[in-house]
């Protein structure tokens, strides 16, 4: 005799992915990803960077599992200007987005080539001479003719950005996220 239950419909896995982010610049900049890729982004962010552990990655990915089959690739997008940080951000199991000195390089290599090392404050200095639309800018807030730049000049910033040396000042590797993100 045939079961009467019904068929329960193929449930897919799930991809997530867990951005735990340094601030409210790097946030803000994964909301404007979220938009652009309409990715099932999900954002964990302000964890100070003095407590970031393997253990609280591990929390934060299991929280957002709701089934077995749900599959969450995890990053962790910080500045490397505070290398108490960057010995806890390596011990950790997740792709690391680590830009130096600070997340603004990312953005200045939207807008050119930076291949000498430069402190934070300089870099902040380089990025508001780059362009007019930098020349007011201000951290964790982005105007709407910044938002069209950071897009429009997006395969130019990742170009720039992996010819830089991983971890060495200047590099970002924030472009690690928008590849993975192409195939989600």
């Amino acid at each position: 005799m045939a079961s009467r239950r019904e068929k329960v419909p193929y449930k897919r896995m799930r991809k997530i992915a867990l951005v735990i982010c340094e601030g409210e610049t790097e946030e803000n900049y994964l909301n404007l990803v979220k938009k652009w890729y309409k990715s099932p982004v999900r954002i964990v962010s302000h964890i100070e960077g003095t407590k970031i552990t393997q253990a609280l990655v591990d929390k934060h990915e299991r929280g957002l599992k709701i089934s077995a089959k749900d599959k969450v690739d995890t990053f962790l997008m910080y500045d490397m200007d505070v290398p108490a940080i960057n010995e806890k951000l390596m011990a950790c199991k997740a792709e690391l987005l680590l830009s130096n000195p600070c997340f603004e390089i990312w953005l200045l290599l939207h807008a050119k080539e930076q291949k000498s090392t430069l402190s934070s404050d300089e870099v902040l200095k380089e990025l508001k001479k780059s362009g007019p639309v930098w020349r007011n800018y201000n951290k964790a807030i982005y105007t709407d003719t910044q938002k069209t730049f950071l897009h429009d000049h997006l395969i130019d910033a990742i170009g720039r950005s992996k010819k830089l040396k991983d971890f060495q000042n200047p590099s970002s590797r924030i472009y690690k996220l928008l590849e993975i993100l192409e195939f989600f």
